[in-house]
């Protein structure tokens, strides 16, 4: 089979916020887009990415993959090589939480350390070790391609939804160092760090009053008086990939100043 002439975006977890802005930037700038889908209760969502992709003149791919189980991983990269026999980027958006006060230490137990880290960075090592082949073949001497892990706040200051979730984002930043510097020099690999990200994971494991509480407050807490949405951080996956050839092994942080107040 020939080699699509197209560039191809992998997205996990790209049913909805920041995948999914990601997956739509990358269909306007005209690359072919595999859409990552958890399961039954996230393809509707999924679909809808899907057609947003398709109205801007990409092709498209739906897989469903749940990262924490490297045979979906696998399975998810087998598909992109049968569509389009490359990959020039992987954008490990996929992710999930509970909250938990981080001081409410009976609430917390092995297991959802376990449950945590198997999505968040688990499953990203396992996708980024599946997609690596085709990251490898689909770069050249003049043209790197790239990784982007979709990183938190969290990971940098120890907030957050709960501690295993902190935990988890410090470890893909780690990650993202080690595979940075044995992927090189053929594959580029760096982080995001949101803060708060409207429409972002939280939405989706809070209820409605809890969840404009906290937008509140993160609003109010930055210094630009501001939150995230998740087009921005599309935009800054997009920089990585397209426009930022000698970066790599960065974790770049996007959390409207909250850093600097050390919230």
């Amino acid at each position: 089979m020939t080699q699509s002439s197209t560039p191809v975006c992998v997205i996990t977890g790209s049913a909805s916020g920041i995948g999914a802005a990601t997956a739509l930037r990358f269909a306007q700038a005209g690359w072919s887009v595999a859409i990552g889908n958890f399961d039954d209760s996230t393809r509707d969502a999924a679909s809808t990415v899907e057609a947003l992709c398709r109205d801007a003149g990409a092709q498209t791919l739906i897989f469903d993959a749940d990262v924490g189980k490297d045979a979906d991983c696998r399975h998810a990269v087998d598909m992109v090589a049968s569509r389009w026999q490359r990959i020039d980027a992987l954008i490990n958006c996929a992710g999930t939480t509970r909250v938990i006060p981080h001081n409410a230490f009976d609430q917390i137990d092995d297991f959802e350390f376990e449950r945590v880290y198997r999505v968040n960075l688990i499953g990203l090592y396992q996708m980024t070790r599946a997609a690596v082949p085709l990251l490898r073949e689909s770069a050249s001497a003049t043209r790197s391609t790239s990784v982007v892990n979709v990183s938190s706040l969290a990971g940098l200051n120890g907030t957050g939804s709960s501690i295993a979730y902190a935990a988890s984002k410090g470890a893909v930043n780690t990650l993202t160092l080690s595979l940075a510097r044995n992927l090189a020099p053929h594959i580029r690999v760096n982080a995001l760090a949101p803060g708060m990200v409207d429409d972002g994971l939280l939405l989706r494991v809070l209820d409605a009053a809890a969840y404009d509480g906290v937008l509140s407050r993160m609003t109010e807490s930055a210094p630009l008086k501001r939150v995230s949405r998740p087009a921005e951080i599309a935009e800054l996956a997009w920089f990585l990939t397209a426009h930022a050839p000698a970066i790599t092994g960065q974790v770049i942080a996007a959390e409207n100043g909250l850093l600097l107040g050390g919230a």
